[in-house]
């Protein structure tokens, strides 16, 4: 079996890509790896914090490593930085880099442009697996999730809030990606197979932030729910 680390977000995509890896009986996930703004103690766009991150790896049973990066870093630092720490899992005997990723080329190549480099395998467990069907396993596993963001831009802040079921598949609109690879939406997952037991937090406010794309100058608007 292939020593390995998964690449965590907290969200349906990687709670179903791991939930896969470890039926596999292929790989052993040695650490869950989550990527966080150090000014805040959050996953990028997610908006969840580390204090939730702990309470998904406590019931999952799986340590939580995890990477703070500046949100001032150039695109150099960030890419130095973490190939510290993908050289760091190489010395502790990890083999391989699971990803929950689904069908977006430039992102697959990169991830394994940089895991090669440090002689890591990048495996992608949900790869080109059909939308829907997707989305009908993960309900269908009992798998139980929150919209915790949304890009406004494609979907209604009458979204965040919801929970992933049928009715939400019924109520998604069909021009938008169903499982918002694109990042049309984030989710925060709180109970399912993988899990010993569901995972307690408390609904906040809601509340949007934009950002601005630093290339283009593109103006992007999202809404979040505060999560405790």
């Amino acid at each position: 079996m292939e020593i390995a680390y998964f690449n965590w977000s907290s969200g349906k995509d990687s709670s179903l890509a791991l939930y896969r890896a470890i039926c596999s009986d292929k790989f052993v996930v040695e650490a869950l790896f989550s990527v966080l703004k150090s000014d805040s103690e959050e996953i990028a766009m997610h908006g969840v914090s580390i204090e939730l991150l702990k309470k998904q790896a406590e019931s999952i049973g799986i340590p939580l490593v995890s990477f703070d990066f500046d949100p001032k870093w150039t695109v150099e630092e960030y890419e130095s930085a973490m190939s510290g720490q993908i050289n760091r899992f190489k010395e502790q005997n990890i083999t391989t880099a699971l990803f929950g990723d689904l069908r977006l080329e430039q992102l697959r190549k990169s991830r394994e442009q940089k895991c090669n480099k440090a002689g890591i395998q990048a495996e992608f467990p949900l790869w080109n697996t059909p939308a829907k069907e997707l989305m009908s396993e993960f309900i269908r596993l009992g798998f139980k999730a929150i919209i915790i963001c949304v890009d406004k831009a494609v979907l209604s802040e009458e979204f965040v809030g919801k929970i992933i079921d049928e009715e939400f598949l019924k109520e998604f609109p069909p021009d938008v990606d169903i499982c918002g690879e694109n990042g049309e939406y984030h989710t925060f997952v709180f109970d399912g197979p993988i899990f010993k037991y569901p995972i307690e937090f408390k609904v906040g406010n809601k509340y949007c932030k934009q950002y601005r794309d630093p290339e283009t100058k593109d103006i992007y608007e999202y809404c979040y729910l505060a999560l405790e």
